[in-house]
């Protein structure tokens, strides 16, 4: 599983022009998932990115209260090491990418965690004003 959480002061996603996903000062996560994946690493991912330490005076979600915007991106596996066209072998298939996104989503709601989310699969426009910018890839 990967992750790109992006510090912001604001953030939002909007599918067919409806926002369906916002908050403020927090985190956005742009969230894949490999085909290997399972739900062990959702929780572990669940678990880094509310504990992560890149709010302001090394803060975190855990520690602040702040909100995560969780985002899914299969792109996150695109393989661009052959030619110019990604490969997207690596990125979970659709059926098993769904149940793991929404695992790191509940797991992150049971920890206390504020979560906003955009649509799985849906055509989304992501808006963000970025903290720093302070950007980090989190694995697991």
């Amino acid at each position: 599983m990967r992750a790109v959480a992006a510090r912001v002061t604001r953030a939002a996603v909007r599918v067919e022009g409806e926002t369906v996903g916002e908050i403020g000062a927090g985190l956005l996560v742009l969230l894949g998932v490999h085909h290997d994946d399972t739900a062990e690493h959702a929780a572990t991912m669940a678990r880094k990115l509310h504990e992560l330490r890149i709010l302001r005076d090394e803060q975190s979600c855990a520690t602040t209260g702040a909100p995560l915007l969780v985002v899914s991106q299969f792109t996150l596996y695109g393989d661009t090491r052959k030619g110019r066209r990604p490969s997207w072998q690596a990125a979970a298939r659709p059926e098993a990418a769904a149940p793991l996104v929404e695992a790191v989503v509940a797991e992150l709601r049971g920890r206390g965690a504020s979560v906003e989310t955009g649509v799985f699969r849906a055509p989304m426009e992501v808006e963000s004003v970025n903290d720093g910018p302070f950007t980090v890839l989190v694995e697991v």
